[in-house]
């Protein structure tokens, strides 16, 4: 807790790249780095690590350039994140607001967490090990990434929540399940529980619907 390794490894269950550079001579040259995340269960993490110039060199030069608009936001997203759909105007809520670091790599990182969670669950419906941790780690408890409006929001905003269905002219989708970003308060809405076999969709990525 409260070093760069777990720093590093928390991020990375969140779907954000992040590695360790350390110095020679030390105790640290080798790679990957393991930590274990205690929460609801114990999970190892490996991290990514450099200590040679060269390979640290050549990895800084095939990196990601870093985000630094809503647009390319939207761009890696929809190109990263295949299982997932996204309506055509999902993003546009993002438009004309200041563009913010840390909530896109948030945004990313919900995302990435609905993708992998699609990977761990077959067309019928058996979900894999790591699928069922995911739910766990996720979508329950107080500080759940996700979770379902309250019934009071429902009710209060349940036109704001209604949007139209991607790939179904005429019909339309209530989506109160969001995944947070508490910077900027902003929200992502997704379709769900999704029957097996069928499709996620990514349906609103912007700010909190449902302020009072």
């Amino acid at each position: 807790t409260e070093t760069a390794i777990a720093e590093a490894a928390y991020c990375s269950t969140s779907g954000i790249d992040r590695r360790l550079v350390s110095l020679v001579p030390s105790k640290w040259g080798y790679s990957p780095i393991t930590a274990t995340w205690i929460s609801k269960s114990s999970t190892e993490i490996l991290v990514h690590n450099y200590w040679d110039p060269l390979q640290l060199e050549t990895a800084l030069l095939q990196a990601e350039p870093p985000l630094r608009s809503w647009a390319q936001l939207e761009a890696i997203a929809q190109a990263k994140f295949r299982r997932l759909k996204f309506a055509i105007d999902s993003f546009r809520p993002l438009d004309g607001r200041p563009f913010v670091h840390g909530a896109a790599y948030r945004i990313i990182g919900l995302l990435d967490t609905l993708n992998r969670f699609l990977g761990c669950v077959d067309e019928s419906g058996h979900r894999a090990p790591e699928g069922t941790q995911l739910i766990q780690d996720h979508f329950t408890g107080g500080n759940a990434w996700f979770s379902d409006s309250s019934p009071t929001e429902k009710s209060n905003f349940r036109n704001e929540l209604t949007f139209p269905h991607p790939e179904m002219p005429g019909q339309y989708l209530f989506c109160t399940w969001h995944g947070k970003v508490r910077t900027e308060v902003f929200r992502v809405h997704f379709s769900w529980p999704i029957p097996a076999g069928e499709t996620l969709y990514i349906v609103y990525v912007g700010p909190k619907i449902t302020k009072k």
